[in-house]
């Protein structure tokens, strides 16, 4: 077994044996007691038509083995029924484990480029589907296994009684099944790779055109059959690969099934003579008929289980290597503590990009933010404004340069630690389909059960008024995706659940700013067009609030809007991935440059708007 295989066999057993031990005992004892029926149930046979057809014995012998092939039917019948129970309740156990293990270790990935490459994200596919299903059927290949050598041995002795070079024919019989099931199993593990980037590509598109994000758009311009025929065509490709299987699957299959077929014949054909011969009596021919068959089957099933196997755990490496891959942002040493921000945050001569074939965005930026004080961004699309915020949080390192904590680089500070720091509004901020309390609380974990401070924070953001007035107040859910359930939140309600509410785009941000003000007692504020989608009356209100969040604090406030940051400390203008510009808001106007040029433009479309 080479050392990927075995990894991942570690990490399967690992899960397996961790998780409902007494489910799986009882599952291996049932397959025991299970997989010793059939041959018992061939010798009570055997036992039974022999006392019958011996006319000096009469029937009377045969009464007791024909009671214990009777209660041998009976555990046939109740046996598997047990054995589904057990199992079920193992295989619920292992899935939970081990979406448990595979989100733990994607959400221990610090930074955001390992959700930028798409051979991860086919890969986290993959290991999501494989993850909760191999353990649970590597478990299923080891109990059939357990099963058909149980039964292989019981037979085994059986056939070799009677005639052992027939079961040597047997076993040689079933060599070229398992040459095709190794082969199989190869093949079967690289239609999963190719399917799953695929798959993904399909549930993209059916998911757009089945949730609501995209409704409106896909009804105003059309894009329906567009996307609908994006969808197929996905779905062909991958019934491609499924159809190169199946044809791979018969092709290889068909020798082997000949092969045993004739075996199986031939074997029959010999017990038939023997007996004619008097040599074999009519329980012998029972006996060889039962034997053969199982011998075949249970040699098959030993085969096909070894395969499936070595499929499984070539199928289960992206699970395992996800499990243990190395994050892509990593933390030098020995690390240093986040401390409380006392000087600045610094840029020095920042260098970024967002991949080495991409073009640089940003191009020795060097920029300097006080405690105390707030600095501005501002600069045309693409500038490089959002991506300064991505790296304050460390959700990426600079290419060359240094973010500097208070004069310590911020490579060497735990991302989790610095962004404990923080308190961030971001421009794309999540709108969760949870309640509202929930979403504002999602700002600060460690406040999740406190509702008098989720409501202070929603009164700071002057959203309270709207969510007060919801349905259910803080408890109604933000969306008409699920409904809400009842108060114990466990989905056994008693039919009183309510659908949930839309908030327009401005309570949205609204919300998502009650979110950052949960947060008010960090070091450094960062707000990144945090009023880009309310009117001008609420956008001048937010305004206000937005400079008393975090005042006194150091504070990064990037937007579009220059009449939000004319009243900031210090304003950079961001151009050609350099700042271009800097100074006070009176500086800028005298300087006579890009600032001052956009802000007069943005000015004069209000003024001329008012005549």
């Amino acid at each position: 077994m080479s050392g990927s295989l075995r990894v991942s066999a570690t990490t399967a057993a690992g899960l397996a044996m961790g998780t409902s031990r007494s489910a799986l005992a009882g599952s291996v004892l049932l397959t025991l007691v299970g997989s010793a029926c059939p041959v018992a149930a061939a010798w009570l046979t055997k036992q039974i038509i022999d006392g019958l057809t011996d006319s000096e014995a009469g029937s009377a012998p045969a009464m007791p083995y024909a009671v214990g092939l009777a209660a041998v039917g009976v555990a046939v019948g109740v046996l598997p029924h047990l054995d589904r129970l057990l199992r079920n309740v193992f295989a619920r156990a292992v899935a939970r484990t081990a979406q448990d293990r595979l989100f733990r270790a994607v959400g221990a990935q610090p930074g955001l480029a390992w959700y930028e490459d798409p051979v991860r994200l086919d890969r986290l596919r993959q290991a999501q589907q494989c993850g909760q299903d191999v353990p649970v059927q590597l478990v299923e290949c080891t109990l059939a296994l357990l099963r058909a050598l149980t039964m292989l041995g019981g037979f085994a002795v059986a056939l070799v009684a009677i005639s052992p070079w027939l079961t040597v024919l047997v076993v040689l019989g079933t060599v070229p099944q398992l040459v095709a099931e190794i082969r199989l199993a190869h093949a079967q593990a690289r239609a999963a790779q190719r399917l799953t980037a695929v798959e993904r590509r399909e549930m993209f598109f059916a998911m757009l055109l089945g949730a609501e994000p995209a409704a409106k758009e896909i009804r105003l311009f059309g894009t329906g059959d567009l996307l609908r025929r994006r969808m197929l065509a996905a779905r062909s490709a991958a019934d491609r690969v499924r159809g190169r299987l199946d044809r791979r699957t018969l092709a290889l299959n068909a020798l082997p099934a000949l092969v045993t077929s004739g075996v199986a014949a031939g074997g029959l054909l010999w017990a038939v003579t023997r007996v004619g011969s008097g040599d074999l009596t009519l329980g012998d021919l029972s006996v060889v008929l039962a034997a053969v068959a199982a011998v075949q089957s249970t040699l098959g099933t030993v085969v096909g289980s070894v395969a499936e196997t070595r499929q499984h755990l070539l199928v289960f490496g992206a699970y395992t290597e996800l499990l243990t891959a190395p994050p892509v942002l990593t933390t030098r040493t020995p690390s240093l503590p986040a401390r409380p921000l006392r000087s600045a945050v610094e840029f020095r001569d920042v260098w970024f990009r967002y991949g080495p074939d991409l073009p640089w965005v940003l191009r020795g930026v060097t920029l300097r933010i006080e405690a105390g004080r707030t600095i501005g961004v501002v600069g045309a699309n693409g500038a490089g404004k959002s991506t300064l915020v991505k790296l304050v949080c460390r959700f990426y390192d600079p290419q060359r340069g240094s973010v500097l904590w208070d004069g310590v680089d911020v490579r060497s500070i735990p991302p989790q630690e610095l962004r404990s720091r923080l308190s961030v509004i971001f421009q794309d901020f999540m709108s969760y389909e949870m309640t509202a309390a929930e979403n504002i609380a999602l700002g600060d974990p460690a406040a999740a059960t406190d509702r008098v401070a989720v409501e202070a924070a929603a009164r700071r953001a002057g959203v309270h008024p709207s969510l007060a007035g919801l349905p259910r107040g803080y408890d109604t859910m933000l969306t008409r995706s699920f409904a809400a359930d009842d108060a114990t939140g466990d989905g056994n309600g008693d039919g009183d659940a309510q659908s949930g509410v839309v908030l327009s785009g401005g309570q949205w941000q609204r919300v998502a700013l009650a979110r950052s003000m949960l947060r008010e007692d960090r070091d450094l504020f960062v707000l990144d067009e945090p009023t880009a989608a309310l009117d001008p009356v609420a956008q001048a209100e937010v305004s206000a609030l937005i400079r008393r969040h975090g005042r006194g604090r150091a504070r990064l406030l990037v937007t579009h809007w220059l009449s939000e940051i004319r009243n900031a400390d210090r304003i950079a203008v961001l151009a050609d991935g350099v700042v271009a510009e800097y100074g006070s808001h009176e500086e800028l106007l005298a300087l006579g440059g890009h600032y001052a040029t956009a802000f007069r433009t943005q000015a004069a479309g209000y003024q001329e708007a008012m005549g």
